[in-house]
């Protein structure tokens, strides 16, 4: 095979192509000329490349450093398809045997291999550092370089270890290849690994073809997934949860919904992971459920929808995830499920960490919460997070620009914000900044005696949600700016400044009301978003009797979300109506009778079908982990100790136990109440859940203020429903 005379001829010659994209062949120039190189890449814009065609044209084998084992097989077999001989690229990691190791290490020596694939946890082996060390090397490559930032979405702390064991093996030009950074990140990349001086090539963050959209995450979120499924038949998708528990029953409530579906997480051994990459891949299903260890390097062009069943910790996560959708510059759904409450969860899990750790975590939480709840432009908050502008005033393919909200003047309410800033010296960061506007006297106001301040309570009467809507675009708008380095310390610029002498006019759009509230069943026009508004109230009405016949509540039968359920798919048997969230057996039996009665009533008086795909079937409820659970409570294993022997924290452990009551079965939990919980206590709490409306949590600890912990309310719930309801 002849060597070609310019780089246009390599990349036709070895991939096929006929020309680079974007700013490839500047960056394949820079490292044929011996300089360390910095890339920041979208997904989708070819970052293989600017290290795959270097290495063919280079003397010796470049080291590529990569985290994970799926993503180099991967790598390595796109390589191998593009060669005529196996041995132009190996891996090395913990997955080789003895024998596999000799072969890759002799195809080395003997000059065949032009790219060596290695986790960063191998190349810290004494016996590979001294392999490498005879070996002649024409560059290191490391991809997925945000993972050595502890500001990056995904940091590995091995990835830290990279630059001594390069000047140990021997020093040659460095190539760090990302596809999501922001300022800080880039930043962290270049200081660890000694490549202050790098040239830095950035490409636009801006996928024009992606739509990116976020919804409420309500209680009907698995039949909502379903749906979109199948008005997308056919169609690649990936769905990311962010608990391995959600992964497998997700996946077990598509596949007995008839949708070609299969799990991939750290938690499943190797081989069935890769199988269900490789069907995945290969076509043989439409839908992968992933924790986010699925997807790096994964180079399928045509994944249509990504789905965020929870959303992500931080928008690196986000922007990178959303990232595998449309890679062929075709259609590529970003849909997002989005609740409060999951960030609320996400911060006790940081909890115990070392404090930085957890000040990173946090302001990495605002930021996603930041985006989730802006009712700007989706493209323009996403961009300005990486450092680039988007200057279009709506993009035409996000939610918020397809739907925009009223703009409301809030010229004043910025003035009074910068002023604030400004007088409290930019050492504080949002939510105390509005604490002093709205005139709260909080513990820490009080503390600093911000409370005697001329500024104090200056937008007293302002809306909470407008004016963090009014910090978050006067971000964007580059008036003010979150001092990442400094835990998001607020501070004003210059144009700021400018601001607070000639205020002009300074239109915000009020932030989405993403509150718990939401997770109720959402009302439209006085009914609800089930499919037959009458049938819905109908059923309240019953509902209502049959509360009244038992003197129980009405919660305490079904729940709301239990009705709407009913009032949308039309159950007209027992093994339907268990089916639904929230019935189950027991209830079914006690309670169904009457309602079924009434739906099939209902049905034949108005005609109704029921089609197949609106019947969304439930998985029935034959969980290890529920049953462990049961059998643990009747052999009154205190709770505590049930929740750690179970790896759940207790209020996880709570919730689970909430899930078995509502599905209809009896258990008896007043071994454990009885030692923790006051006589008193206990009636004072059963007495509250006889008279409550609603019956949930919050409302709860919103009514009886701080006499009772979350603790003793969700017990004392429990017992009350068990009781009564089973």
């Amino acid at each position: 095979m002849a060597n070609p005379t310019n780089l246009d001829e390599a990349l036709k010659l070895h991939f096929g192509f006929d020309k680079f994209k974007g700013n490839q062949e500047e960056i394949i120039n820079a490292l044929l000329s011996g300089h360390d190189v910095f890339v920041l890449m979208p997904t989708g814009g070819g970052k293989s490349l600017c290290y795959q065609l270097p290495s063919l044209l280079m003397e010796g084998t470049a080291i590529v450093v990569s985290p994970l084992i799926a993503l180099m097989k991967n790598q390595v077999d796109a390589m191998r398809n593009f060669s005529e001989d196996n041995g132009v690229a190996h891996f090395l990691n913990s997955s080789l045997n003895r024998a596999a190791i000799d072969q890759v290490k002799n195809d080395i020596v003997s000059g065949k291999t032009k790219l060596l694939y290695v986790a960063p946890e191998s190349l810290t082996k004494e016996e590979n550092i001294e392999f490498l060390k005879s070996v002649k090397i024409s560059f290191y490559a490391i991809d997925e370089a945000h993972c050595i930032s502890e500001w990056g979405h995904d940091f590995r702390p091995e990835y830290r270890r990279i630059r001594p064991i390069i000047n140990e093996i021997g020093t040659r030009p460095v190539i760090a290849l990302t596809a999501t950074a922001t300022p800080k990140v880039q930043h962290d990349i270049q200081k660890n690994l000694m490549m202050i001086d790098a040239k830095v090539f950035k490409s636009s963050f801006n996928r024009d073809n992606l739509y990116y959209e976020i919804r409420p995450k309500t209680a009907n979120i698995d039949k909502e997934i379903i749906r979109y499924i199948k008005s997308n038949e056919g169609k690649s998708g990936i769905i990311y949860c962010l608990s391995r528990k959600k992964v497998e029953e997700l996946t077990e409530m598509l596949l007995v919904n008839d949708i070609k579906a299969r799990a991939y997480h750290a938690g499943m051994d190797s081989a069935t992971r890769s199988a269900n990459q490789d069907a995945f891949l290969l076509e043989e299903i439409d839908v992968i459920v992933a924790t986010i260890a699925f997807g790096m390097g994964i180079d399928k062009p045509d994944v249509r929808f990504v789905i965020h069943y929870d959303m992500p910790k931080s928008l690196e996560g986000y922007y990178q995830e959303t990232g595998r959708s449309g890679r062929d510059g075709g259609e590529g759904q970003c849909i997002t499920f989005y609740s409060a409450k999951d960030l609320h969860k996400m911060e006790k899990f940081i909890q115990g960490k070392p404090v930085a750790e957890q000040e990173i975590g946090r302001q990495l939480l605002i930021e996603t919460a930041s985006y989730a709840e802006s009712s700007v432009c989706r493209r323009k908050t996403l961009l300005h997070y990486f450092g680039e502008e988007y200057n279009e005033d709506n993009c035409g393919n996000c939610d918020n620009c397809l739907n925009p909200k009223k703009k409301v003047e809030a010229k004043e309410e910025l003035s009074a914000i910068i002023e604030i800033i400004t007088v409290l010296k930019e050492k504080f960061k949002a939510d105390h900044i509005i604490d002093v506007a709205l005139g709260k006297t909080t513990a820490n106001v009080k503390s600093y005696g911000q409370d005697e301040l001329e500024q104090f309570g200056c937008l007293t009467g302002s809306d909470e949600r407008l004016l963090n809507a009014v910090i978050r675009q006067a971000i964007i708008a580059g008036y003010i700016q979150r001092d990442i380095e400094n835990y998001g310390l607020l501070k004003v610029t210059p144009a700021g400044n400018e601001f607070v002498k000639k205020p002009k006019s300074f239109k915000v759009v009020e932030d989405t009301d993403f509150s718990e509230e939401e997770e109720e069943i959402p009302v439209k026009g006085g009914g609800t978003c089930a499919v037959d508004p009458e049938l819905y109230s109908i059923l309240k009405d019953l509902r209502k009797k049959v509360a009244k016949r038992h003197n129980i509540p009405p919660y305490v039968i079904f729940q709301d979300p239990s009705l709407e359920a009913m009032a949308t798919t039309y159950p007209v048997n027992m093994e339907e109506l268990a089916n639904i969230t929230g019935v189950g057996q027991g209830k079914a039996k006690r309670y169904g009778e009457e309602f079924l009665k009434v739906i099939k009533l209902h049905v034949e008086e108005n005609e109704i079908e029921r089609p197949e795909d609106l019947r969304v079937r439930s998985v029935p409820n034959k969980s290890k982990l529920k049953i462990a659970i049961i059998q643990g409570i009747d052999r009154k294993i205190a709770l505590d100790e049930l929740a750690a022997s179970k790896d759940l924290d207790f209020m996880e452990l709570l919730d689970e136990i909430d899930a078995i009551v509502y599905s209809g079965t009896k258990i008896n939990i007043d071994y454990f109440i009885n030692q923790v919980i006051d006589n008193d206590i206990q009636n004072e709490l059963i007495d509250y859940f006889r008279e409550s409306e609603k019956g949930d949590v919050e409302t709860a600890m919103q009514e009886l203020g701080n006499d009772y912990s979350e603790e003793e309310i969700r017990l004392v719930r429990i017992k009350f429903l068990s009781e009564y309801s089973n």
